[in-house]
C-alpha cells in the first residue's frame, strides 16, 4: 500500500449496521475495491467516487444491492454534495425509530457509525 494508491483503514462495520457508505477520490479506489471485494452478497449500501474526468471512471465490482457512483469533477460534481445529500435521505429524522449507516469516507477519519438520532 503506497500513499498515492491507497489510505490505511480500520473496517469493521457492526452486525446491525442497515447500509454502508464508502466515499473517496481517485486515489482511494483501490481501497475501495478491497472493502467490496471483503462484503457478503447481501450487503446493502453506496459507494462515491470522485474523479477529474470520464477517463478515470474504471470498473468497481460491489455486491448486488450496493450502487457505485463516479462523481466527475469537469462536470461540477462534488464529493461533499453528495455525500451530504445521500446521507440525508438514508438517516431521516423519524418519530417511527431511528436509521444507521456504517461509513468509510477517505480523508475524513476512521470508518465509523452514524445514526439519525
Amino acid at each position: 500500500m503506497t500513499p498515492e494508491t491507497s489510505a490505511p483503514i480500520a473496517w469493521n462495520p457492526p452486525a446491525d449496521a442497515e447500509r454502508l457508505l464508502l466515499a473517496g477520490n481517485e486515489a482511494c479506489v483501490e481501497t475501495i475495491r478491497m472493502i467490496l471485494a471483503t462484503l457478503p452478497a447481501s450487503a446493502r449500501g453506496q459507494v462515491f467516487v470522485e474523479v477529474q474526468s470520464e477517463a478515470d471512471i474504471e470498473p468497481l465490482a460491489a455486491p448486488g444491492r450496493f450502487s457505485v457512483s463516479w462523481l466527475v469533477r469537469d462536470r461540477g460534481q462534488a464529493l461533499r454534495r453528495s455525500l451530504d445529500a445521500w446521507l440525508a435521505e438514508m438517516l431521516p429524522v423519524s418519530a417511527f425509530g431511528s436509521s444507521n449507516v456504517y461509513s468509510w469516507v477517505a480523508a475524513d477519519g476512521p470508518a465509523r457509525l452514524l445514526t439519525s438520532d
